[in-house]
């Protein structure tokens, strides 16, 4: 197994053999003075970083052969000078096929980790319905974790008797994602109200929490006609897009603290609604999406980039717009990134059905 990033980089994978010949050229146009032999030893010793112990071992031999080579032609091959080059040649070759033993394992145990924390995430993350009432439902999860593929951010999906009710939220604090889920599919079913499910959350926040851990959250709510009721615990604002295609924050009229600080003492969020016609889409997501920066420390233009979600197919927008945010990192997220995208699909026929 090669590492992720550095194997696609020819450079890279050139480099052992662009030194071996960068040396062999200017030794043999500098002459057997300059004392460039041991110089060799570079080849197989950045082998190591992009390559497997079978390449390292090859590498080393091409090394010991060019060393043997350009010494032979600089008439030094029984002199102390090549004894030392092939010595350097040979330990730097047993230096790099061990760095790449050990890089093996731990590529193994990486494997390892991902796969289970993979099967975690299913567990916790399970997918959501792709049709709820008269909404659509696309979901997009991407974790900047190189070493698990499951992280802080959450989300759920749950149709109920009263609507179907949304919760996309960040967690900080350690396993607090599955107190949050759990909690969220026990209550969303049969609570009377979106207060009385944030309040079952904060109770069962309460009973694990310890230290400065807490949750910022949405819950949503979308009744049986066009309209969408939200509670913020401290979370960015969801994205409203009309079907006309004027842009909007769902804002809360005042900031809310996050669940788990109700101990504390602030007051909670207040409900409030938006109006959903045929068409309108509202996207929630995680701080790993708006705190997205690029070279020039520039943050991600949601607003702006919304039109990309302007697509027949809601699953294949969300994608466009996730692939639009690695973009603009020009590399790997340094934050976990959740979006959820709701579209009003309206009466049978409209767009989206």
């Amino acid at each position: 197994m090669e590492p992720q990033g550095l194997a696609r980089q020819p450079l890279l994978v050139a480099l052992p053999f662009v030194m071996m010949a960068g040396v062999a050229i200017v030794d043999t146009a500098t002459g057997p003075d300059a004392g460039y032999l041991a110089l060799f030893s570079l080849g197989p010793a950045f082998a190591c970083v992009t390559g497997s112990i079978r390449r390292a071992l090859l590498v080393g031999v091409l090394a010991l052969l060019f060393s043997l080579g350009v010494a032979w032609h600089d008439h030094l091959l029984t002199t102390h000078r090549a004894l030392v080059a092939v010595m350097s040649v040979a330990g730097s070759t047993a230096a790099a096929t061990l760095a790449a033993t050990i890089r093996r394992r731990h590529e193994r145990e990486l494997a390892s980790m991902r796969s289970v924390a993979e099967a975690a995430q299913r567990v916790l993350l399970r997918p959501v319905p792709l049709r709820a009432g008269r909404m659509r439902i696309a979901v997009s999860y991407t974790s900047a974790d190189a070493s698990a593929r499951i992280g802080g951010d959450l989300y759920e999906v749950v149709p109920t008797s009263h609507g179907t009710r949304v919760i996309v939220g960040d967690v900080q604090g350690k396993g607090l994602e599955a107190v949050v889920l759990g909690a969220f599919r026990e209550s969303a079913p049969d609570a009377k109200d979106l207060e009385e499910v944030g309040e079952r959350l904060e109770r069962a926040l309460n009973r694990r929490l310890s230290g400065e851990e807490f949750v910022t959250a949405v819950l949503a709510e979308i009744d049986c006609d066009h309209t969408m009721t939200l509670l913020n615990y401290g979370h960015p604002a969801p994205l409203l897009l009309r079907s006309n295609g004027a842009v909007e924050f769902a804002e809360p009229a005042a900031t809310a603290p996050p669940l788990g600080l109700a101990i504390l003492g602030p007051e909670g969020p207040g409900a409030y609604q938006v109006e959903l016609g045929t068409g309108d889409q509202m996207l929630f997501y995680t701080d790993g999406v708006t705190e997205a920066r690029d070279s020039e420390r520039t943050f991600y233009p949601l607003a702006d980039r919304a039109f990309l979600l302007d697509q027949e197919d809601p699953d294949e927008a969300l994608e466009t717009l996730r692939e639009d945010l690695v973009l603009h990192t020009g590399g790997p997220l340094h934050d976990d990134a959740a979006m959820l995208l709701l579209r009003y699909r309206g009466e049978p026929g409209s767009l989206g059905e």
